[in-house]
């Protein structure tokens, strides 16, 4: 075991899930069990948090809010989207990730830092990386370890990542009722579009195929960001599916994208971007809608279920809790043993009711700035569905339930007081 001595700090970046905040609570209660790590700290909204040296002491938060953060969703220490942008061909930007790389571990040695645990996607992995790489690099000794966590599913190198198997169950089981809402309208021809996230990759939208347990139910055609857009083919199996059933249920993930590369949203070319420098995407299904109620000549409603389906607590899968907790409690268990520049890993082995569930390791730099698509061989020829592969892949993902207490009829979810360390570095202003 390690005898490096001093405190540990974890954080959380990017979107919120629905069990992110069991993977702190996998953190906080493992770090108390190693004597090497003395006090137990959180940085309020990711790196921004270290940056503004907003740190807040985990140890005097009651134990019943930890064990409430098993239940929470969101991220309780609260979030952000800020990248330390090296690569940035403006100078400006990346002499400025320099002084932020710094100031982080300025923080770091001014409250003996020596354990850090980030939890967040493919960028936060990347910030993770540089802060271990400087650390090296100066000479701190410093464990650093990534605590996977993505709705979008597109971390390689992990089975999976927890907060997915909540996130296509909350939305599969939007679907099945939606499919439900859409059969008893079908007096005549119709259509139902639902919009859900994936700006790359397609994991989310090709879970709601776990909704479909006949040919008749919805969803009857998924549109993949893996699969190029064809409007006449479209078309054509939209007029199929009413044929056969009088309705068809479409879910269709943000990022599709047509042949030439373009974007299908109606509002291509005209999108923001987030800090990670990600365009906001939104409103394929108007632009589909579109389509449907032009070419094929029939009422089309349509529903984008927004931040609901990374959030929605009420419905999270126990076995995603489970698997958040676990990595996190392995992030500590690596980050003592000596190891530092990882990302924990959630592995598999066996199928059906046999598989079971572990964990493993990648190097940081293997996972920055990668994404992980839905295989090919999964979806099937037409392009419209996931296959029975990706269903065996997917559905131990969202069995069991986490039962939250209620109050008043609904979910009594906590929040953490957040009481403050001191102050020991000079101000900073991060951007």
């Amino acid at each position: 075991m390690s005898d490096l001595v001093g405190n540990c700090l974890m954080a959380q970046s990017g979107g919120p899930t629905a069990v992110i905040n069991a993977s702190i609570a996998g953190v906080i209660e493992e770090a108390y069990k190693h004597e090497q790590i003395e006090e137990v700290f959180g940085a309020t909204n990711g790196i921004l948090g270290v940056l503004n040296e907003e740190i807040i002491d985990l140890s005097e938060e009651k134990n019943s809010a930890i064990k409430g953060l098993l239940y929470t969703p969101s991220a309780a220490l609260g979030s952000c989207r800020y990248k330390l942008d090296f690569a940035s061909q403006d100078a400006g930007m990346a002499a400025r990730a320099q002084r932020d790389c710094e100031r982080v571990l300025e923080v770091f040695k001014a409250h003996n830092i020596r354990y850090f645990f980030y939890a967040g996607g493919n960028d936060s992995m990347d910030t993770a990386d540089k802060i271990n790489q400087l650390a090296q690099q100066q000479g701190y000794d410093l464990r650093v370890i990534g605590v996977p966590k993505t709705v979008d599913n597109d971390l390689p190198f992990t089975d999976h990542c927890p907060g997915y198997g909540s996130a296509i169950k909350c939305c599969a089981a939007v679907v099945m009722e939606s499919s439900f809402d859409t059969e008893a309208m079908s007096a005549g021809d119709t259509c139902s579009l639902i919009e859900v996230m994936g700006r790359d990759a397609g994991w989310i939208a090709a879970g709601t195929v776990l909704a479909k347990r006949s040919e008749e139910d919805g969803p009857h055609i998924i549109l993949l960001p893996e699969v190029l857009f064809e409007e006449g083919k479209f078309v054509a199996e939209v007029s199929s599916v009413l044929t056969a059933f009088g309705r068809c249920v479409i879910v269709v993930g943000e990022g599709l994208r047509k042949p030439d590369g373009n974007l299908v949203s109606f509002m291509a070319g005209k999108f923001e971007e987030d800090a990670f420098k990600h365009k906001q995407l939104g409103g394929v299904a108007e632009a589909l809608r579109g389509i449907i109620e032009e070419k094929v000549g029939v009422k089309c409603r349509t529903s984008k279920l927004g931040n609901i389906q990374r959030v929605a607590g009420h419905l999270a899968s126990r076995t995603d809790r489970d698997h958040a907790y676990m990595a996190g409690a392995r992030a500590v268990q690596l980050a003592v043993e000596g190891q530092t520049g990882l990302m924990v890993t959630i592995t598999r082995e066996g199928d059906g009711d046999g598989v079971k569930f572990g964990t493993g390791a990648v190097a940081l730099a293997e996972v920055a700035n990668h994404v992980k698509k839905l295989p090919r061989e999964w979806i099937n020829a037409a392009g419209t569905l996931p296959n029975e592969q990706f269903t065996e892949y997917a559905r131990p993902l969202i069995q069991g339930e986490v039962a939250p207490p209620f109050e008043g009829g609904l979910p009594k979810y906590v929040r953490l007081e957040k009481h403050f360390v001191e102050k020991k570095c000079p101000a900073y202003e991060a951007k």
